[in-house]
């Protein structure tokens, strides 16, 4: 019950063979009675998938929540100085956000919100998706993971025969990655 009453921007990217699991994440979240504040990459909003039509999804995640979603870059932008998120959720994270915010890469309200939370000093916890995690984006990883403020929730790989760079998070394990970033602490293990 550590999250209840807390606000949680949860900023989601396209990972769309995930969105189930995003879904099921932000309803515990919600029951456990954090107040959610739902963030959408660009690509979100304009890529629908063999996995559904994203609109729907947002619909359902912005109803589930009780928040309209931010939607624009400008819009993610006050969440730095109104300072109103307790923790910051970028659930899934994609490689391309992942190497976007390795780098202070600022070209979504996904990474606008990653940027304008983190100047206050509050933690950032990051859901990944990505099937080259392993590859180009292993010195990503290492490098956000070494960042004060930002934290991992645990994975690993979803499919090491067809995708052996692939690694996913163990999405069950949000809420209690989320308590223990808020104490400062990085779940453990990372890895498995």
């Amino acid at each position: 019950m550590k999250l209840k009453g807390l606000k949680v921007g949860l900023a989601v990217t396209g990972s769309f063979c995930t969105f189930d699991k995003i879904e099921t994440s932000t309803k515990l979240l919600t029951e456990l009675g954090a107040e959610v504040y739902p963030i959408f990459s660009t690509n979100v909003q304009i890529t629908d998938s063999r996995f559904g039509d994203t609109g729907e999804y947002m619909d359902r995640i912005a109803e589930m929540t009780g928040h309209n979603p931010i939607l624009r870059v400008e819009d993610a932008e006050p969440i730095g100085p109104k300072a109103y998120l307790d923790i910051l959720l970028i659930a899934p994270c994609t490689g391309n956000t992942l190497a976007k915010l390795a780098n202070g890469i600022t070209d979504s309200p996904v990474l606008m919100a990653a940027k304008a939370h983190l100047r206050n000093s509050k933690p950032l916890v990051i859901s990944i998706s990505t099937n080259d995690a392993m590859g180009i984006n292993f010195k990503n990883i290492g490098e956000l993971f070494n960042a004060k403020n930002i934290y991992f929730v645990p994975f690993g790989q979803d499919d090491p025969v067809k995708k052996p760079t692939s690694l996913i998070a163990h999405t069950e394990l949000i809420s209690d990655t989320l308590e223990l970033a808020l104490e400062g602490k990085q779940i453990q293990p990372v890895i498995y």
